[in-house]
C-alpha cells in the first residue's frame, strides 16, 4: 500500500509520520500531484491557520487536486477545516468537500478556554472509521475553531456547544482531534483509515 501525506505550510507531520511508524507503517511526504494521485491512500494534515494555508494550496493547484481524489483521504484538524466549505478563521473560502461551516468557538462563561487543549470525548460515532472504538471513548484536541454539526457528521463532541468531531463524504474523512496524540483510541483509528 502507497501512504501519501501532502505536504504543505499547515502540517503537523513529524507527528503523524511517528504515529505511522509505530504502526509499522511508511508514508512518502510530499507536495507533488502525480505521486498524491497515484497513492492508494492520503493524509491531509494541518495546524495553523486556514487563510494561509488556503492560499498555499491554490498556489500549487492542490485545492483542485485534493477535491477531485478518489481514494481515501482523511484530514486532521487544520486538513479537516479546510475540507469544509468556509471558515471564520480570516473569512477564508475552504475546499467544500463538506458542507459544514467553520467557527470560532465562542464561550459564553469565562471560565471555558479557547482554544480547546487536551482530552475530550467523542459520541455519536457512525462510520467503519470508528470500528473498535467505544462511544465516549477520549481523544486529543488542540483548536479555536470547530466544524458544525450536519449532514457529513460522524462523531460528535462538546465543547462550548456540540460540534462535529468528524466528518465523512464518500472517500473523505476528517476528524478534529489528533489521531497521532490519541494513545490507543488513535491509533485504532489510523489503522482503520489504512483498512478502508
Amino acid at each position: 500500500m502507497s501512504l501519501v501525506i501532502i505536504q504543505y505550510n499547515a502540517g503537523n507531520i513529524q507527528s503523524v509520520m511517528y504515529a505511522l511508524e509505530r504502526l509499522g507503517v511508511q508514508a512518502t511526504v510530499t507536495d507533488n500531484v502525480q505521486a498524491i494521485q497515484s497513492a492508494d491512500k492520503v493524509i491531509f494534515p494541518g495546524v495553523g491557520e486556514a487563510s494561509t494555508a488556503m492560499q498555499y494550496l491554490q498556489e500549487r493547484g492542490l485545492d483542485k487536486l485534493i477535491k477531485n481524489l478518489k481514494q481515501p483521504v482523511l484530514g486532521i484538524c487544520l486538513g479537516m477545516q479546510l475540507m469544509c466549505t468556509y471558515s471564520e478563521e480570516n473569512d477564508t473560502n475552504c475546499l467544500g468537500i463538506f458542507e459544514e461551516q467553520v467557527k470560532l468557538f465562542k464561550p459564553i462563561e469565562s471560565t471555558i478556554k479557547v482554544p480547546q487543549i487536551g482530552w475530550n470525548t467523542i459520541t455519536h460515532l457512525k462510520s467503519n472509521l470508528f470500528k473498535g472504538v467505544h462511544e465516549e471513548s477520549y481523544t486529543y484536541f488542540v483548536h479555536g475553531y470547530y466544524a458544525a454539526l450536519g449532514k457529513h457528521t460522524i462523531a460528535t463532541t462538546n465543547y462550548v456547544q456540540p460540534y462535529s468531531s468528524a466528518l465523512q463524504r464518500d472517500n473523505f474523512y476528517g476528524v478534529q482531534f489528533h489521531p497521532e496524540k490519541s494513545a490507543k483510541v488513535g491509533e485504532q483509528i489510523i489503522e482503520n483509515f489504512l483498512s478502508v
